[in-house]
């Protein structure tokens, strides 16, 4: 997608059909096969449709199924913006994040690669190895009948969201406020696994590798591997999954395993999870080093350039909330607006989230429900009441547990990462 600008399926299509076909199912229909892609590109596109399709081998080349070929939506997504094609990154509108538990079909999209081809748990394993006593091979069948499988309500966040409202522009995807959801988590606890590999004593990082490849198509060229530090590898709450909301992993979400790193950017959440191994330096795999996944250890002027080496990786996220009820541009005649949103603070809890309708002159503190468990988003409502006729801003500020508050303004960095300046919707009452 050139320049960020949405474009519907039926327009790619239209312009390269081959790449089309290569993005969409990660390979190309060969024209003496009009269309119909055997084997693992058969087994995506059902996926992706949700049924078997009876008479695949019939599809043209050039056509595919109408499920996937609305306007600016992605198979198995409900009304998701979708970003970019190259890699496929989608967001989910606020309005469309109103559940306490995100749906799979509105959990927002970001990859950094080419997915695989295969999604299927059968025959899929994991390597657990390098700085550990008992190197370990698992397939998903033995990670749910060695190791506990518990379930969590846990809050995935791009880095990067937000990043559309820099200025100057920060390159890159121009996520607004809906690279962020709240799934259920099925599968088994991470530092379980290691645990069980045998950490030796001189590890300080976990590095990730996951089966998409990078864009350039390179074999054995990874698009992304990431880690963290070991200590957070060990927090109890991280994941090795196999489920959202009770049904496997949506393809573009990662299936049919991958990481859940909750409170850390997403990025850390590895996809598609094929290998960790453990090392004795901070990973240096790709997207871990220059100033990927990391910010200035200093404010910055905006626009201003930063050396490298003032650069410090990411770790935990900041504090932040949205509104997702009413849809900003809401209109009353009542002058009452039922308020409703999400908030969320990295490694830390929520304690309080706070709204305004005076442009900040003045605040109330609402009603904030607990999280269903550590790093689960934490809902608010409220029942604002606008004095008179006109157009006002409802604003929210969340407070974490450690007193830190979101900002008003934007804290600029050149990478646009970590963007948790308040978020505001525009009401009128008519």
């Amino acid at each position: 997608m050139t320049d960020n600008k949405m474009r519907g399926l039926f327009e790619l299509y239209e312009e390269d059909e081959d790449r089309a076909d290569k993005l969409l199912f990660g390979r190309v229909a060969k024209p003496d096969r009009r269309g119909f892609l055997r084997g693992a590109g058969l087994t995506t596109m059902s996926a992706l449709v949700g049924a078997a399709i009876p008479f695949s081998a019939n599809i043209p080349a050039g056509f595919i199924p109408v499920a996937l070929a609305d306007e600016d939506k992605v198979v198995g997504k409900d009304g998701l913006t979708v970003l970019n094609d190259r890699p496929l990154n989608a967001e989910t509108p606020p309005h469309l994040l109103n559940d306490d538990i995100t749906p799979t079909a509105r959990h927002f999209i970001r990859n950094n690669g080419i997915p695989p081809e295969e999604f299927s748990p059968d025959g899929w394993s994991l390597t657990i190895d390098g700085l550990v006593n008992t190197p370990l091979n698992l397939t998903i069948d033995d990670l749910k009948s060695k190791f506990e499988v518990v379930t969590e309500a846990l809050t995935i966040e791009c880095g990067g969201n937000g990043r559309g409202f820099f200025n100057p522009p920060a390159k890159g995807n121009q996520w607004t406020l809906g690279a962020v959801a709240c799934s259920n988590w099925t599968g088994v606890r991470l530092a379980d696994v290691l645990k069980a590999a045998g950490i030796k004593d001189n590890v300080i990082y976990t590095a990730h590798v996951g089966a998409d490849t990078h864009l350039s198509g390179k074999p054995g060229k990874l698009a992304i591997s990431r880690g963290v530090p070991i200590e957070k590898a060990l927090n109890p709450h991280n994941l090795i999954a196999f489920e959202q909301n009770g049904q496997p992993i949506h393809p573009m979400n990662g299936a049919p395993l991958r990481l859940v790193v909750p409170g850390w950017p997403g990025s850390c959440s590895q996809k598609w999870l094929k290998r960790i191994y453990l090392r004795d330096v901070v990973h240096d795999g790709p997207k871990m080093t220059g100033t990927a996944y990391r910010v200035p250890n200093r404010p910055v002027e905006p626009g201003e350039k930063v050396p490298k080496k003032d650069f410090d990786i990411i770790h935990a996220m900041p504090v932040k909330s949205l509104i997702t009820s009413p849809q900003t541009g809401a209109t009353t005649n009542t002058g009452i607006v039922e308020i409703h949103g999400h908030a969320w603070a990295g490694d830390d809890k929520v304690a309080s989230v706070d709204l305004s309708i005076d442009f900040g002159a003045t605040w109330v503190t609402v009603n904030l429900g607990e999280p269903v468990n550590p790093y689960a988003w934490q809902s608010f409502s409220a029942e604002v009441s606008l004095p008179k006729k006109g157009y006002y801003e409802v604003w929210a500020r969340a407070t974490s547990d450690k007193g830190v508050a979101q900002p008003h303004a934007i804290a600029w960095n050149p990478k646009g990462y970590l963007n948790n300046s308040m978020h505001r919707i525009a009401v009128r009452s008519v």
